[in-house]
């Protein structure tokens, strides 16, 4: 809730800053690709970490307070370079986590079930985020966007007491002789370094959705006047995830059932349709509807089932350092795409843009199948 709010505005707030939507696509670009790249650079060593000292909870902790923490700050920002550095600290904190909850999450429970545990994850997950931009939606047109901001510190505080408090991870052995770090990494399996082909090649085209929200606020601005448009944008970005929160449990479910290489698959396919859609500038609402189902979509089902396929390539030993290693891998390839995905919008177009990440989403669909296939 706390920091789907925060990035809920930030298309607003950096448009505010440099002087308009089009300006505006390169710095988000660049906050958010560095965002997910500095996420990224911490992943895999956590994961790691808590493999070797048999700890999963202190670094979930750690991570959650500097996000609760420093994603509020943002309100004290008077120029996007400050944006921009305290949302790379902020997502460190948020890449320090991931790996050692997922790897506690797939511990949780049985084998069988793993695709719901993740689809339940990510669903709840969604529900707080859908919350966040519904406050966004509503507050936006009565306080200004530092306050908004600085509300955002009361669900970051709430997530660190309860996290701290009711989490606990199972005891663990530590492994003080446990390989290296470079050692762990080469350890891996060779079909999941096969998946990570296909996730890497997703990834490079998987922008963060604040991207969406953007074309959304391009598009409508002229007709609509640019806060009027960032209304629609951030109702638009709410429609995508109550579609994410309601898609990430079915999908899970599903992928307890079928073919978990062919359904993420489809899902990165669905990611590429939203971007053929918005290849088109037309200000319909129908139209703009569409790109944000379709992206919903794609990101419940990628979300749920990367996280449970995972699982089924790595045994217990490997799991910390093996999601590390997937969420860097994630990590790179989302700093690659937001930062290209805006310089192309700026300097070419923003049809060139979409239409190339969505023949390279179809692309990365056929090589996760091609390459992880038995």
């Amino acid at each position: 809730m706390s920091h789907e709010t925060a990035t809920a505005m930030l298309p607003l707030f950096v448009a505010t800053l440099v002087g308009g939507p089009i300006a505006a696509a390169a710095p988000i670009g660049l906050i958010e690709g560095a965002s997910d790249g500095a996420s990224s650079a911490i992943k895999s060593y956590s994961g790691y970490w808590t493999d070797k000292t048999g700890k999963r909870t202190s670094v979930m902790y750690l991570g959650y307070a500097l996000t609760g923490f420093l994603i509020p700050a943002i309100g004290f920002a008077t120029s996007w370079l400050q944006i921009l550095a305290l949302r790379v600290a902020g997502w460190m904190g948020r890449g320090a986590r991931g790996p050692p909850r997922d790897a506690l999450m797939s511990e949780s429970v049985a084998p069988e079930t793993r695709g719901k545990a993740f689809g339940f994850q990510r669903a709840f997950d969604t529900i707080g985020a859908t919350i966040g931009i519904a406050l966004a939606y509503l507050l936006i047109p009565r306080l200004a966007i530092p306050s908004i901001y600085f509300l955002t510190l009361i669900p970051g505080i709430a997530s660190v007491v309860v996290v701290v408090a009711l989490v606990r991870s199972k005891a663990r052995v530590p492994h003080p002789n446990h390989p290296s770090f470079l050692h762990a990494v080469r350890g891996l399996p060779t079909r999941f370094r096969l998946f990570l082909v296909g996730v890497g090649l997703f990834g490079l085209v998987n922008f963060s959705n604040t991207i969406f929200n953007l074309r959304a606020l391009q598009i409508l601005a002229p007709s609509q006047g640019q806060t009027g448009a960032a209304d629609v944008a951030v109702l638009l970005l709410l429609v995508l995830n109550v579609v994410y929160a309601a898609s990430s449990y079915p999908a899970g479910f599903l992928a307890d059932r079928v073919s978990k290489r062919f359904l993420l698959a489809g899902g990165y396919g669905l990611f590429g349709l939203a971007c053929l859609v918005s290849v088109f500038e037309i200000p319909s609402i129908p139209i703009l509807l569409t790109v944000f189902i379709l992206a919903g979509l794609s990101t419940g089902v990628v979300d749920a089932v990367e996280g449970a396929y995972t699982a089924d390539f790595l045994d217990s030993s490997q799991r910390g350092v093996g999601y590390g290693v997937l969420q860097t891998v994630n990590g790179v390839g989302d700093f690659v795409s937001s930062a290209l995905i805006g310089v192309l919008i700026t300097l070419v177009s923003p049809a060139a843009g979409f239409g190339l990440f969505a023949g390279l989403s179809f692309a990365a669909g056929a090589l996760l199948v091609t390459l992880t296939g038995k």
